[in-house]
């Protein structure tokens, strides 16, 4: 077998490839690639190049280089400045590298010549139809390409080896360095054949879409010169006849400015933009922002109103028809429509509607706009935080607009709707500005008559705008905001309340809603309170209204599936239909304890009882707080026992016992987060029951706020704590003394039943709590 392994000079080549047949020129500047090719020229002038598989390299080794290069004849040597010294070419063939016999001076290398895998001449036919496939996709690819000289293109095309040609053309095509890499190191020919096809019919698609995307953008482009030219063009030949469109628009805007009923001052500024509309001619995009503002500012109602209805029994009608309860809501309403009867005008009062979510807050501001005969308009403030949403944008800027309040007007056609500014307590602010600071203007009386939109650019009145807001807490109000509004506190409903809102409102919605008729579904009372009980747990009814769609959409199901032609909900049948009980209330315990005592909370969704545990164990004087408490929750707790430390001597503590034993409080359900001072007296109840081990009555349940003498201080949410005792089967809840005015603000529908006990001090609570 003849010998095929050479020992040759090699230089790591970076970032290209020389290929089989291919003449080419390239500068080397390294030593080691200087000693390599002067080396060769010594001796055969023969050289082994391969790439480098990262150019970042110095000094490449074995496992750096591609394992298959070309061996190639040097022709030319130039030397440039600074030991640089360029190199010309011509591959030869295919070379697989070895190992490296030296690196020293320079790279030598053992190589073996490329034996070609898998070539067998094909039969005559199939070989001229593999010649002249690749030869027509090359000169589609050279056609298209515009870089490979004609000559080039001519000699490569007079070839008639197959081998030969797929060398040829993969060593003029200009491709990255990596791919043709690919093709030299592809030593089965067939697959090689495959390769470069695939690459040449790629490239082609390449650049089809690139000279397709090139011939639409200079479509574009010239479709907007044509057009540019077509429009002065029609502008000269229009003021040749005297008939253009630009000066009849701004006839147009001249005669409604007449008829507008505006003030003085939105009148001139008006004039003044159709006489800059008229000399904007020659700049479409300037007159097209003029022709926005004008058509806005002849949109707004500047002194179009609506007269209010002042038939105080239809307003309470309306009131009574749509909402059930919410006694002190309709009775400011219909305050104010007296007041307004009375004066004829009066201040527009800002209403704020305060309560937990699902109480009818936004249905509310509704049903008032329907009783004053309104335009109605709902500003959702949830989540916003550029203060522009409010003042509008300038118009200098691109896509400029009113801001949400003068669009509200402009929407409602009057300038006097009632508008709902919604969810006014989730406003947020960023480094665009402060979006509450920005509703301190609109919702100020005495200001808002001369509001400034930075799109309108002139006084926009809204002192007759009817402003109602709402929001779930008042917490996150600034105090400056808050002061502009008449808070009314709308608290949950009582279960009572729900019953009656759902048979009188829910059923019938949801009813029509889903096709059916009260014949065909029938709801139970007990079923009803059953779903409010133990399928829901809010302050509001929107999840109640839920379960009795998802009751409807059963039932609906049933009668067009079955024979049945009527349904009756029971409250036996009712887990048919909502599947498994969702809640149920700890009921109060049987049996008076040892360091438990029934506390009281409130939530988002109500009223609940907490349950507080504690236990006294052997130790340090530790004090270990779990439940998921809030840092005001574990204070309260640190301020029942400095309370309990100071009349140790009454209770008979001895003065080392908490030096020498831990006290452990848990609230369980540890996965929901407590906080608030109001379970102050409840855990200074159950350390001393604990300590003194005196049992506490458990049918007693207890809230307020703990001080390090002894007196208990007032809360909030009452109402919510008192319904959850009462559904909790409590007998006995413990209040502050100050607290007394909210429980008799209360409905006996609430009170019935409860023994409710106002409290001044520790001393009080600890004498109604303990088991005597």
């Amino acid at each position: 077998m003849e010998n095929r392994t050479r020992i040759l000079p090699m230089v790591a080549l970076r970032g290209m490839v020389v290929m089989p047949e291919m003449a080419v020129h390239f500068d080397i500047s390294r030593r080691k690639s200087i000693e390599a090719i002067q080396e060769a020229m010594k001796e055969e002038q023969k050289i082994f190049l391969s790439a480098q598989k990262s150019i970042d390299i110095e000094e490449p080794g074995q496992e750096d280089i591609y394992e298959v290069g070309t061996i190639a004849t040097i022709r030319q040597i130039v030397k440039l400045p600074k030991q640089i010294m360029r190199i010309m070419v011509i591959g030869e063939g295919r070379a697989i590298l070895k190992r490296i016999e030296s690196e020293e001076r320079y790279l030598r290398v053992e190589v073996e010549e490329a034996e070609e895998s898998g070539f067998v001449i094909p039969e005559r036919i199939n070989a001229e139809a593999m010649l002249r496939g690749l030869k027509d996709m090359f000169v589609d690819y050279a056609s298209k390409n515009g870089k490979i000289q004609k000559d080039q293109a001519a000699q490569i095309l007079e070839i008639q080896s197959l081998k030969k040609l797929v060398d040829e053309v993969a060593a003029v095509m200009p491709l990255y360095y990596t791919e043709q890499q690919e093709l030299l190191g592809e030593l089965n020919f067939w697959k090689r054949y495959e390769l470069l096809t695939f690459k040449l019919v790629n490239e082609v698609q390449i650049i089809d879409i690139k000279n397709d995307i090139r011939m639409k953008v200079k479509e574009r482009v010239d479709k907007h010169q044509r057009e540019y030219i077509l429009r002065e063009e029609m502008k000269l030949i229009r003021e040749e006849l005297g008939d253009d469109d630009t000066v009849s628009d701004a006839e147009e805007f001249d005669t409604k400015v007449k008829e507008l009923n505006a003030p003085s001052e939105v009148k001139e500024k008006l004039k003044k933009e159709i006489k800059r509309f008229k000399s904007s001619m020659n700049s479409p995009s300037e007159s097209g922002v003029i022709r926005t503002y004008i058509e806005t500012l002849l949109e707004m109602p500047w002194e179009n109103s609506v007269e209010d209805n002042h038939d105080l029994a239809y307003a309470e009608q309306i009131l009574e028809e749509d909402h059930y309860g919410l006694e002190e809501v309709k009775e400011r309403v219909l305050e104010f429509l007296a007041v307004r009867s009375l004066t004829k005008k009066g201040d527009s009062p800002i209403l704020c509607l305060v309560g937990p979510p699902g109480t009818g807050k936004t249905s509310i501001a509704r049903s008032l706009a329907k009783a004053l005969k309104k335009p109605y308009v709902r500003i959702s403030l949830g989540g916003i935080r550029d203060e522009a949403e409010i003042r509008g944008h300038r118009k200098t800027y691109v896509g400029a607009m009113p801001g949400r309040i003068a669009n509200a007007v402009r929407r409602a056609g009057v300038k006097n709707p009632l508008i709902l500014l919604d969810e006014i307590d989730k406003v947020s602010q960023d480094y665009k500005g402060d979006t509450f600071s920005a509703l301190l203007e609109v919702l100020d009386a005495e200001q808002n008559c001369t509001f400034r939109d930075h799109y309108l650019e002139v006084p926009l009145d809204l002192s007759e705008v009817l402003f109602i807001t709402t929001a779930n807490t008042v917490q996150t109000i600034p105090r400056p905001l808050l002061d502009r509004m008449e808070v009314i506190e709308i608290s949950s409903y009582t279960e009572n309340e729900k019953m009656h809102i759902a048979m009188e409102h829910l059923i019938p919605k949801q009813l029509e809603k889903n096709g059916l008729t009260s014949e065909m579904l029938s709801f139970s009372k007990a079923s009803v309170w059953k779903m409010t009980r133990n399928y829901t747990k809010e302050a509001g009814v929107r999840q109640l209204e839920r379960k009795i769609g998802n009751v409807c959409r059963k039932t609906a199901k049933e009668i067009l599936t079955t024979e049945k032609k009527k349904v009756s909900i029971t409250e036996k049948n009712l887990e048919k239909y909502l599947g498994r009980e969702k809640f149920s209330y700890e009921m109060a315990n049987e049996d008076d304890e040892i360091g438990i005592v029934r506390g009281l909370a409130w939530t988002s969704v109500g009223g609940d009882t907490l349950q507080i545990e504690v236990n006294v164990m052997p130790g340090s004087g530790e004090l270990t707080l779990t439940g998921q408490m809030g840092d005001v929750m574990k204070e309260s707790a640190q301020t029942g026992i400095s309370y309990i430390r100071s009349v140790g001597k009454q209770y008979g503590i001895d003065k080392d016992f908490f030096e020498k034993h831990d006290i452990h409080v848990h609230i369980p359900e540890g996965a929901v987060p407590k906080d608030g001072p109001s379970a102050g007296i409840t855990m200074a109840t159950a350390i001393l029951s604990v300590i003194i081990k005196c049992k506490v009555r458990a049918n007693l349940a207890m809230t307020g706020e703990v001080t390090l003498r002894g007196r208990v201080l007032p809360i909030g949410g009452v109402k919510e704590k008192l319904l959850a005792a009462k559904n909790a089967g409590i007998q006995t809840v413990l209040i502050p003394v100050k607290n007394q005015a909210d429980v008799d603000d209360l409905s006996s529908e609430i009170t019935k039943g409860l023994e409710i006990i106002p409290v001044e001090s520790m001393e009080e609570v600890l004498k109604h709590a303990f088991v005597k």
